[in-house]
């Protein structure tokens, strides 16, 4: 756990850090293109990761030949593929709503 602190205090400090740069030298309108971008990016590859780890559940589920072991494996990957899809896109969603805040408090 002290690992995912630590990037994620890094990342923090960098986002923090680079934000006052690319507000003062570019338009803001810019900078939300490109976060958009860099998210709806991020979200489809998400997407298809999803898919292909519910397709690989899924085929494990129907190929365990009744082994517990192997249909709880599979059932884990399905549940797990599902939450993580589900965790992309309300980021996506709530990217998309705090930048439509956001050109409106700026904009």
């Amino acid at each position: 756990m002290s690992r995912l602190r630590i990037l994620l205090c890094t990342l923090f400090v960098l986002l923090c850090w680079t934000g006052t740069a690319f507000a003062a030298d570019t338009d803001v309108a810019k900078v939300e293109n490109f976060v958009r971008n860099i998210v709806q990016v991020l979200v489809t590859l998400a997407g298809l990761l999803a898919a292909g780890f519910f397709v690989m559940g899924g085929i494990g589920y129907i190929t365990s030949s009744g082994n517990p072991e192997h249909m709880d494996r599979s059932k884990k990957t399905i549940i797990y593929s599902a939450l993580g899809l589900a965790i992309s896109i309300g980021a996506y969603v709530l990217s998309n709503i705090i930048a439509d805040i956001a050109a409106k408090a700026f904009g």
